[in-house]
């Protein structure tokens, strides 16, 4: 597994400059809003103290960042110490609001029952052991806590052919529309490769989420599988029209 998890740390840290002016960008638009309300909506109601949030994948750290905002406990996390920096560097005066460490989401070094909401987005495709993952995340969930995972199926296209065809499309559809194609700042050929070696990216999600959450023993489980229209602009609904961002709320039993 380390080989795997050192060739994904390489990608993401070769695209930390770009993946973080993209994280300033959405802080200084409408996106800032739209994320705190979607989360905030979906976040179990805790009286008494401040919620405790971990971020888990944080990259340029922007769920961090707006989750200090409303000032919550928040703590996070990710593999790629690149893109920590560029998060310590882009939380400003929540700087020391957030607990930022390095850390693999596959084996987390927190007891147990210690956050109440666990956000992460576009992280689990990423992970070569996402069922490990999933029990690590419902471990360190108190009971009551939530986790909100934000995905897509990112590069199915790699085995589906249907999905090649879809993905090929909005390809054409970005440049009939004028619009930058996301997948031409990326080294797409590398992403690929990696992805091919990937377990959810031959799967059908959040299909398989729902079925895995509930093997690892969550409760109430709550799906929205398409959230891109009020989180996304247009340029990314075009871009990723094929893929469409969808939401996996999971509550640990109490």
């Amino acid at each position: 597994m380390k080989a795997l998890l050192e060739s994904v740390e390489e990608y993401w840290r070769q695209r930390a400059d770009g993946y973080c002016q993209v994280n300033l960008e959405e802080l200084d638009s409408f996106k800032r809003r739209a994320w705190t309300d979607l989360i905030n909506e979906y976040a179990p109601r805790i009286s008494g103290k401040r919620l405790r949030v971990l971020d888990i994948g944080t990259g340029p750290g922007f769920f961090a960042i707006i989750m200090a905002a409303c000032g919550y406990e928040v703590t996070a996390i990710d593999y790629t110490e690149t893109m920590l920096q560029k998060a310590k560097n882009n939380a400003g005066i929540y700087r020391n609001a957030i607990h930022f460490e390095r850390m693999d989401a596959h084996n987390l070094k927190f007891e147990e029952n210690t956050f109440d909401l666990i956000v992460t987005r576009n992280l689990t495709w990423n992970l070569e052991r996402p069922d490990m993952a999933y029990r690590e995340w419902h471990r360190v969930l108190a009971q009551g806590g939530r986790l909100l995972n934000f995905d897509a199926n990112w590069y199915l296209h790699v085995h589906d052919a249907e999905k090649r065809k879809a993905y090929e499309q909005d390809r054409v559809n970005c440049a009939e529309r004028g619009f930058a194609d996301h997948y031409i700042h990326t080294d797409t050929e590398a992403m690929e490769e990696i992805a091919r070696k990937l377990p959810l990216s031959k799967e059908h999600r959040p299909e398989w989420d729902v079925k895995e959450l509930r093997k690892i023993g969550f409760g109430k489980i709550m799906i929205v599988k398409e959230i891109g229209s009020s989180v996304w602009d247009e340029e990314e609904i075009v871009n990723y029209g094929s893929t469409p961002m969808f939401m996996v709320c999971a509550e640990k039993s109490k």
